[in-house]
């Protein structure tokens, strides 16, 4: 036993559905993750350059990008070399390090959430003390806490994990996963204190999902009293609404189908489940706040405009 739980590299069995079409997959996820990166960095970078977009609101999204192009990070490098390789391993260290990104990007992209929510309803609901509330100093404390806080909570659930004595080395997904590499432990009886902090970890992040809900209800029964609020709603609210259905289907698809998903499925539609929260949130939240909202819209067809002139 204690021979079977000295484990150095993990085998990630997910791609095993995946060989005979893998260059197809390649070229398909190298193309996705280049779309992820030039669309974040041209919203990250538009934001940064532009002066007016120095706002709270804006400064928030730009954090919101540059949080999706740290956990795709985490996961699309290493993704496109598996798929062209014969071997699908990574280092124990690797794996933990990959389980800290993922799941801290995750919980920072609902944190970033609940800030935004914040951030609206004092926009909305108490506009003349915007900004005395919403100061640099508030707003780097708020980017400050959407980022620290996660990493630093994973931070002691991947602690956890190295100390435990592990008995398999088969990891069945594209990536690791913390709670994966728990079940792989020789004794249940040395998990507990992993699944106490994986529970008090699920109750800070359904606080967050709370406060958004609360800061929403009161943000629409504020704005049904005022045409101008409505106005404001709709310009400013609904990208971030928009952002948080696409955060809560794609991230609550992959846990319902994590904890109560047959292990007779079929590998194509179990990597599907596993990997659409690094597709679909990182592609589509600059899009819709680069769409729906008019100042960054402008300044965009603006630049681009300009350089097909230049061109000319």
């Amino acid at each position: 036993m204690d021979n079977l739980s000295i484990i150095t590299v993990f085998t990630l069995s997910g791609f095993n559905e995946t060989m005979n079409r893998r260059v197809v997959f390649f070229f398909l996820s190298l193309l996705c993750y280049c779309m992820i990166l030039l669309i974040n960095i041209s919203l990250v970078v538009t934001i940064i350059l532009d002066k007016s977009l120095h706002e709270p609101m804006y400064i928030l999204m730009c954090t919101f990008c540059m949080n999706g192009l740290y956990g795709t990070t985490g996961f699309y490098p290493k993704f496109l070399f598996d798929l062209l390789s014969p071997v699908h391993v990574i280092s124990y260290s690797g794996c933990l390090v990959q389980a800290q990104v993922l799941f801290s990007y995750a919980c920072s992209d609902l944190s970033i959430l609940a800030v935004m929510a914040y951030d609206r309803y004092v926009a909305i609901c108490r506009p003349l003390q915007y900004v005395s509330i919403m100061t640099k100093q508030r707003l780097v404390q708020l980017v400050c806490f959407s980022w620290i806080t996660p990493f630093c909570v994973f931070s002691i659930n991947v602690l956890l994990t190295s100390r435990l004595k592990l008995c398999s080395s088969k990891i069945n997904r594209l990536y690791c996963v913390n709670w994966m590499v728990v079940k792989l432990a020789c004794s249940p009886a040395e998990t507990t204190v992993n699944s106490l902090v994986s529970y008090i970890t699920i109750i800070i992040y359904v606080f967050h999902g709370f406060f958004i809900i609360w800061s929403y209800m009161y943000l629409i029964k504020t704005c049904v009293k005022s045409v101008e609020s409505r106005r404001k709603f709709i310009q400013t609210c609904v990208p971030h609404l928009t952002s948080l259905g696409t955060f809560a289907v794609t991230v609550l698809f992959d846990l319902m189908h994590m904890r109560y998903g047959s292990k007779d499925t079929h590998q194509a539609l179990q990597n599907f489940a596993a990997i659409q929260f690094l597709v679909i949130s990182p592609f589509m939240n600059p899009l819709i706040y680069g769409f729906m909202l008019t100042k960054i819209r402008t300044r965009i067809l603006g630049f681009v405009h300009i350089n097909m002139k230049g061109k000319r």
